[in-house]
């Protein structure tokens, strides 16, 4: 504990304090001898940095006990990764910095829920790069991010509803023995026709909602 105090920049008492209080994980022990590596120190840097940005004791805590108790990579990634999605790592404070203050405990359930995130170790693991950053992009502007992640599983259910739609009708009217590569082929045409109807429907919503010209 000491050696890993100094390491950390911070006191025996502190570390004796974050231990008490679950924010490190308990040491492994030889005998008498408790030994602590450098996934102790991950977290003592992540608190200190927490810290810094203005997150309480109280709020870490039941953010580690969150990624304690999340949904792990292995889980997250079990089907095999996206085909057309990249896997982004971050650190717990590089989370909390692309949402200024909105990483509650709360909010980081509904994401692993919802399987955007997973946790490694001291990482957690985003599966979409493009949802992240459009879902921060949305909290930049003011945007809740628990009302991010509701209007997330609302299109999660439409997007499962197309999906079917569209891979039941490829598998209709394409040869059986074409099989799964019929719809990777035809994939970009069933995503243009989503995109198209959107921009679409949201021209249809703004201009119903303008003013009548008298």
């Amino acid at each position: 504990m000491e050696e890993l105090a100094k390491v950390a920049g911070i006191t025996v008492r502190t570390v004796r304090f974050y231990r008490e209080r679950g924010l490190i994980p308990p040491p492994r022990r030889e005998g008498r001898i408790a030994w602590y590596d450098d996934h102790h120190l991950a977290r003592l840097r992540t608190i200190a940095a927490l810290l810094e940005r203005g997150h309480t004791l109280s709020g870490i805590a039941e953010l580690a006990e969150a990624f304690e108790n999340g949904r792990d990579v292995g889980e997250l990634l079990g089907m095999g990764e996206p085909t057309e999605e990249t896997p982004v790592r971050l650190t717990p404070e590089e989370l909390a910095d692309r949402f200024a203050g909105e990483v509650t405990p709360e909010n980081l359930a509904a994401a692993m829920d919802l399987g955007y995130l997973g946790t490694d170790g001291d990482e957690i693991v985003h599966v979409s790069r493009r949802l992240l950053d459009v879902s921060s992009a949305l909290v930049r502007e003011g945007i809740p991010l628990a009302a991010v992640l509701e209007a997330g599983q609302r299109v999660r259910e439409h997007a499962d509803a197309l999906a079917e739609l569209f891979t039941t009708i490829i598998r209709t009217h394409t040869p059986p023995e074409a099989g799964n590569v019929s719809i990777e082929r035809l994939r970009p045409l069933a995503k243009s026709v989503v995109e198209a109807e959107l921009s679409m429907a949201l021209d249809r919503r703004l201009a119903s909602e303008k003013p009548e010209e008298r």
